[in-house]
């Protein structure tokens, strides 16, 4: 049984507490993901495409739809700066 995520606004995400710890994510995995994450980041800056943003804060499973405008080494970056750490992100979704 997979839990719901929930659904949140963007500019909420800057008052969520993200934890330093990793989700457990094998190296194959991540390196998908991040693939994931570039290709997301082309489709929102060029055709302003929307993606589902799933991640893990400090309470649990949330979801965000958004652009992405960039993928930095350890952070993606929202609109107006809102930032998410990659490594607390489950999946990003068309």
């Amino acid at each position: 049984m997979t839990i719901a995520p929930t659904l949140i606004e963007k500019e909420n995400v800057v008052d969520l507490l993200f934890p330093n710890i990793p989700l457990e994510k094998s190296k194959a995995d991540m390196n998908k993901l991040i693939q994931k994450l570039r290709r997301s980041m082309v489709l929102g800056n060029i055709h302003r495409t929307k993606m589902r943003i799933i991640f893990e804060d400090s309470v649990g499973l949330k979801e965000v739809r958004t652009t992405i405008w960039a993928v930095g080494d350890k952070n993606i970056v929202l609109k107006k700066g809102v930032v998410i750490p990659i490594n607390r992100v489950v999946d990003v979704i068309l």
